[in-house]
């Protein structure tokens, strides 16, 4: 009987064979953690006698929800996590960029790899066949002692998804349909695998869109089998020996969803649950106050292309406002050299730096009560953006982009024609 992903991964990181639903206590390849948890994840280590990190080397630690600090306590916190860092030898990013970004791009996360993080969408790595998922801080501060920690092997959900995405619909859509005929709990401690020709046809920023948002269906992973689109974006970051892995033809799936995305409309969430998802015509033609282009999910560099192309020579509606946050440092040098921040300077947009303030609402982008956003991050839920009184709806970065220029959600079909 074969093994899905999340069964070979687990059974390399335990030195056996093991299947869903077994146990088991299993090495790591890398750790993540961020400061915007409280406690922070060295905290708990300290409180627990922790004296050495288990491998500076595996060890990684974020300022990016609260970089640069809005306040006093966000200052101590950064200079807690600098002094950590420093004295245990482990690598701090710090201004570099959003974390689910910055872990890939710097090569510390690869195919086959078991990867734990501080943060729900440490599930993103995925597209790159590693088995990633997000903890919390006491578990974080165990695997900072141990280089160890506890799993349940988890079942799998494969998703074969077939057709071609119509012109003005991405991956994006794509996710957004999923979680809606899904539901938020509908894969709760499950993985998902992504499968099917319309997945090897996408980009790795594509990818990255899909599985960034398999928690919101309750996923403890989404995973991407590697190929040669992997590999070939890996092998200029990768600075360590890796084994991939892929599904065995006989698997064993808890079930299998098939997907046509051939006819796939834009697909928009409405406020306050992400798999309140609806085709755009339910919404086309509501008002908005602003607009974001932000966040893990959504601001990397082909999705600061596909927002630039519809915005090139057009300018944002003189009653809304528009955010984008290239989503790393080597995004916005990208962006840079393609010309995209000047196209949306020129369109009237307000250009930040590269953190997860426009996601989280703890940098810039507070709505005022009954104000409406539209944007390309990965959670809506109610007060997500400071104010329990305003809305959120999640769209791609072409029906952002529209619905900046038009005032109101529109539909970016007609951009593409």
């Amino acid at each position: 009987m074969g093994m899905t992903m999340a069964e070979k991964i687990f059974s390399r990181h335990t030195g056996r064979d093991v299947r869903a639903g077994e146990i088991v206590l299993a090495d790591v390849d890398a750790t993540m953690s961020h400061e915007a948890n409280r406690p922070l994840a060295l905290e708990v280590f300290q409180e627990m006698g922790g004296d050495k990190i288990f491998d500076p080397k595996r060890v990684f630690m974020m300022l990016d929800h609260h970089f640069p600090g809005y306040s006093a306590a966000d200052a101590v916190s950064n200079q807690k996590m600098r002094k950590f860092c420093a004295e245990q030898g482990c690598t701090l990013y710090e201004g570099e960029g959003i974390a689910h970004l910055v872990m890939p791009e710097k090569g510390h996360v690869l195919p086959g790899d078991l990867v734990v993080g501080t943060d729900s969408h440490t599930c993103t790595y995925g597209a790159m066949g590693a088995f990633s998922c997000g903890i919390g801080s006491t578990d974080m501060g165990v695997t900072l002692m141990t280089g160890k920690l506890w799993f349940m092997v988890p079942e799998t959900i494969r998703m074969n998804i077939t057709g071609k995405l119509p012109p003005g619909v991405f991956p994006k859509d794509l996710i957004l349909s999923i979680i809606a005929k899904v539901t938020a709990d509908g894969a709760t401690y499950q993985a998902v695998e992504f499968a099917g020709p319309v997945i090897e046809a996408m980009s790795m920023d594509g990818r990255f869109t899909l599985s960034n948002m398999a928690v919101e269906m309750g996923a403890k992973a989404g995973l991407i089998a590697p190929d040669d689109v992997t590999l070939e974006w890996v092998k200029k970051r990768a600075g360590r020996p890796f084994t991939p892995q892929k599904p065995d033809g006989d698997a064993v799936y808890a079930k299998t969803m098939e997907f046509d995305v051939s006819d796939l409309p834009p697909f928009v969430a409405k406020p306050h649950y992400v798999d309140n998802g609806v085709p755009i015509e339910e919404v086309v033609g509501t008002p908005i106050n602003q607009a974001n282009l932000v966040s893990c999910t959504a601001a990397r560099v082909e999705d600061l292309r596909i927002a630039a192309g519809v915005l090139k020579g057009r300018k944002i509606h003189s009653g809304t406002r528009m955010f984008v946050t290239p989503a790393s440092r080597e995004v916005l040098k990208t962006a840079l050299a393609e010309g995209l921040i000047s196209t949306f300077v020129e369109a009237g947009c307000h250009v930040g730096t590269h953190n997860c303030g426009g996601c989280a609402g703890v940098i810039f982008g507070a709505l005022a009560d009954g104000e409406t956003v539209i944007s390309t991050a990965n959670r809506n839920f109610q007060g997500r953006l400071g104010n329990p009184k305003s809305f959120i709806y999640l769209a791609s970065p072409a029906t952002v982009a529209a619905s900046a220029l038009e005032g109101k959600i529109a539909d970016p079909r007609p951009y593409f024609k």
